[in-house]
């Protein structure tokens, strides 16, 4: 019997590069998920979110586009940096299908993020901080999508 070949020279294993890449995309995920956690809890308790009087910030977050059949529009970020998190930790473990779901997550949150840019920037003339932080972090996500590395394939 042979031995299996090391972790890192098996088909399909991400490289060094592409550990740390999934591994910063995770840190990047719970930025995101302690944005949209904290823009949920104020929708759902009525607080009014510390935005250091800024106008828009209160436009937006107060609007009839924060809400989607009557949960707010966070809540759908925390489950999508939630989805995204949880790929991404996969995908530091060499789970192939999680690399391809978290390129889909990011993709949604990416398709999602440039509506809710459209919404702000044309319709409520407005923009709020927290808001496009996470616009920021989407738009990071999506990028380490499109670098991350394409796995390795077999030498033969």
């Amino acid at each position: 019997m042979t031995k299996p070949a090391p972790r890192e020279t098996q088909p399909g294993s991400l490289s060094r590069g592409g550990v740390i890449l999934y591994s910063v995309a995770a840190l990047f995920c719970l930025f995101g998920l302690a944005d949209a956690t904290y823009l949920t809890v104020l929708a759902l308790t009525g607080e009014t979110a510390a935005c250091s009087g800024q106008a828009g910030c209160f436009e937006v977050l107060g609007s009839a586009y924060s809400r989607v059949a009557g949960i707010p529009v966070a809540a759908f970020g925390v489950a999508g940096y939630f989805c995204a998190f949880t790929c991404a930790t996969f995908s530091v473990f060499n789970y192939a299908r999680a690399r391809k779901f978290f390129a889909l997550t990011a993709g949604v949150l990416f398709a999602v993020t440039l509506w809710l840019l459209y919404v702000q920037a044309f319709l409520l003339h407005a923009f709020c901080r927290y808001c496009l932080f996470s616009a920021a972090i989407t738009f990071l996500l999506m990028g380490l999508v499109v670098a991350s590395p394409a796995p390795r394939t077999s030498e033969k």
